[in-house]
């Protein structure tokens, strides 16, 4: 097994699945892929993985020609040779990849070819994934050279156009069925990403979360370091995600991000999409009241945005065909809510005024929703810190109908016993949460509010016996509440620095 060098932080999980599709006892070639949005970090964990294993690390450049292409990969298969660039004349894929792939075999313990960028290729060489489907059909046939009968290279490629790499694998294309490995690299998760940008103030990291996310190439974009307190973090957002001349501005990063798909050639109407949805339009037909077209003509922008990973569809976990559409990234919420409806005074040079004037809807429409996203978060990865018999299935949200028609309690924080479904009736549930980013503290009328929707639930033959009551909140507890958790099993209490852990800590 290869060590992660200690500069690589947290992927873990990732590097385990790379080095076992890296060390199979599979004496044949092995193809894998790996996806994820731009910033993610997906070259640079390739790159470690690759200087670890001593293998070939081939990159494309976007807008580059084929010639150029073929150069640059010649290139950079010589200088692995250790050959000078002249000695070494290909003049197409298939004896460049023959070729890498020999020199691996030869230089490597662990053979391995990595093909970053891909889909920039596919603009110019359609036929590289016909020549890796033969490649990989001649390994197993045993036909060709020693290398093909039985080396086990291993060749792994990499993008950022999710839709062109997801196609890859798809229908009738030439690499369907042959991929061992199909990953797709997230961001870090909060707890990581508080200790990408080394803060020690929870309040701060998650307000660093809920405009950038957990995608860590934007710590090297910033111009000013990161924030120490949330004073701080009001002068840090003025001179960075809402000033045009720095490369983590997000009118500009979000264009960069939908251009990366190129399905989305009109963008205008997706821009409009996003920002119904960030707005708080949660179904096709209120996105199209706000954006003036029918709900039929937005099936393929969801559909886009959705496979792209820039929305998500969420289910309720109680009722069936009630679904909700929500923006998942952080930089195009923040971008549709803030930067957009306040351009004009960016423009002119005054986003600290452009800042001021979007406190309120950074409040209820960023900060709100992503701290009960991380409550969320915490319910599944972490509870059990606090909670160590609490076994989380199913997490989510749900709307519960009160006794009138006219009656229904929105949870923001919903866990499911590991053996009931969503939407399966008689559930068992395991804890129903609230997660409010206001100002005041959260007291006993909180608790008595989910006792009742714990009452509402077993009255609708729910299982609740033994269902956790949590309260999560950004600014702490009355000391009654804590009194009464104090006594109780079933209520627990989850400030910020129970969400975020001890600094350091995965």
């Amino acid at each position: 097994m290869l060590e992660k060098p200690s500069w690589v932080l947290d992927r873990d999980r990732e590097w385990r699945v790379l080095n076992q599709f890296l060390a199979a006892e599979d004496p044949y070639l092995r193809l894998g892929l790996l996806s994820g949005r731009r910033r993610h970090g997906k070259s640079f964990l390739l790159r470690a993985l690759t200087e670890q294993a001593g293998g070939l690390y081939l990159t494309a450049v976007r807008e580059e020609g084929r010639a150029a292409a073929l150069r640059r990969a010649t290139a950079a298969v010589a200088s692995y040779a250790g050959l000078p660039d002249a000695e070494v004349v290909i003049g197409d894929w298939e004896r460049i990849l023959t070729t890498a792939l020999d020199r691996t075999a030869a230089r490597a313990a662990v053979p391995l070819l990595v093909i970053d960028e891909l889909p920039y290729l596919l603009e110019h060489s359609p036929e590289i994934p016909g020549i890796l489907q033969k490649l990989y059909d001649d390994s197993r046939a045993g036909a060709g050279s020693t290398r093909q009968r039985g080396s086990g290279g291993r060749i792994i490629l990499c993008g950022s156009a999710m839709s062109v790499m997801h196609e890859l694998l798809s229908g009738s294309q030439p690499l369907r069925g042959r991929a061992a490995m199909d990953m797709r690299l997230a961001a870090f998760g909060y707890r990581a990403a508080r200790r990408l940008w080394s803060v020690e103030d929870p309040a701060v990291a998650l307000r660093l979360h809920a405009v950038l996310g957990g995608a860590p190439g934007y710590r090297q974009l910033v111009a000013t370091g990161t924030p120490d307190s949330e004073a701080s973090f009001d002068t840090w957002v003025v001179d960075n995600l809402l000033s045009p001349d720095i490369g983590v501005f997000t009118r500009t990063e979000t264009e960069y991000l939908l251009r990366e798909d190129p399905r989305i050639t009109r963008r205008t109407l997706y821009y409009d999409v996003l920002t119904a949805v960030a707005r708080g339009a949660s179904s096709p037909a209120k996105i199209g009241g706000l954006i003036g077209r029918e709900r039929t003509a937005l099936a393929h922008p969801l559909g886009v945005l959705e496979s792209s990973g820039y929305l998500v569809k969420e289910q309720d976990m109680l009722r069936g065909r009630s679904t909700s559409i929500k923006v998942v990234d952080p930089v195009i919420r923040f971008n549709q809510l803030v930067a957009v409806p306040r351009a004009d005074l960016i423009d002119r040079g005054q986003s600290e005024q452009a800042w001021r004037a979007s406190a309120t809807t950074f409040r209820s429409k960023i900060l709100g929703p992503h701290f009960e996203e991380l409550a969320r978060r915490w319910t599944g990865h972490y509870a059990h810190e606090l909670l160590p018999d609490l076994e989380p299935g199913a997490i989510g949200t749900t709307v519960v109908p009160g006794p009138t028609a006219r009656t229904a309690h929105e949870i923001d924080v919903i866990a499911l016993d590991l053996d009931s479904r969503p939407q399966q009736p008689g559930a068992r549930i395991r804890l129903l949460g609230e997660a409010k980013a206001t100002v005041e503290r959260r007291g006993p009328h909180d608790l008595a509010r989910l006792e009742h929707i714990r009452t509402l639930l077993a009255d609708q033959d729910y299982r609740t016996d033994g269902t956790v009551l949590a309260l999560f909140s950004l600014n702490g507890f009355h000391p009654d509440l804590v009194r009464i958790a104090e006594r109780r099993a079933d209520v627990a209490l989850v400030d910020l620095a129970t969400l975020y852990g001890p600094t350091g800590e995965p």
